[in-house]
């Protein structure tokens, strides 16, 4: 078992992106085209997606994916197209047997207590880039 801290994150990050690109095989999408049409889903209307993405994925790049992503119809102003809803929806639904295996089960105590702990370490390595 690896004792808690940036190891066990980190392999636990990795491990998560690994079951990612399996099930964005055969969609065109990369994990950063991805992360965007999934921020551009969860996004407020008053928010601006290529800065969302800066703040949420530290993406440097993040003008250029809205571009090509919008160039390739799956967004329309910073907001999922119909197209992208569908590949989205696609990918959710195709990768959804794999994300019950994982995540049904943890007990609620469990689930509560790593939520606040990986807040806060999410909190602290932001302000650690920020300096």
């Amino acid at each position: 078992m690896i004792s808690f801290g940036p190891e066990l994150v980190g392999r636990t990050e990795k491990t998560l992106v690994a079951l990612l690109r399996r099930n964005l095989a055969g969609t065109g999408l990369d994990e950063q085209q991805y992360v965007t049409l999934k921020v551009a889903s969860d996004l407020a209307p008053s928010h601006d997606l290529t800065e969302a993405l800066r703040e949420r994925a530290h993406f440097a790049d993040a003008a250029q994916l809205v571009t090509a992503l919008t160039d390739s119809g799956l967004l329309n102003d910073g907001r999922l197209s119909a197209a992208g809803a569908t590949l989205l929806d696609q990918i959710l639904t195709s990768s959804a047997g794999q994300s019950a295996v994982i995540w049904t089960d943890i007990h609620e105590d469990d689930v509560a207590a790593t939520t606040r702990v990986l807040n806060l370490v999410m909190a602290r390595a932001e302000a650690a880039l920020a300096r």
